[in-house]
């Protein structure tokens, strides 16, 4: 499995810095990750639901540890890219 394509779409919220957008083998697209700023620094959280005790259950997410990194690291790479694009003039 290949993440063919990731849209980083930035906001600046409290501690919410992106929604992101990835796309595995060209065929399947998985929405609203987010780029979170937490206490050790940004992280990536998968799309969730809230439920009606109000927690939050994700929708989608990897299975083990070494897609979850795989995840994380072509999403914070695309969100500095993404970042550099937005402060050059």
């Amino acid at each position: 499995m290949e993440i063919t394509e990731v849209r980083v779409f930035p906001v600046n919220e409290d501690k919410l810095r992106a929604y992101v957008t990835i796309t595995f083998d060209h065929c399947f697209v998985v929405r609203d990750l987010k780029i979170i700023q937490g206490t050790n620094g940004l992280f990536v959280a998968m799309p969730s639901k809230k439920r009606k005790d109000g927690t939050f259950k994700d929708t989608a997410h990897p299975l083990n540890n070494e897609t979850r990194e795989m995840i994380e690291s072509r999403v914070l790479q695309a969100y500095e890219k993404e970042l550099a694009k937005l402060s050059t003039p």
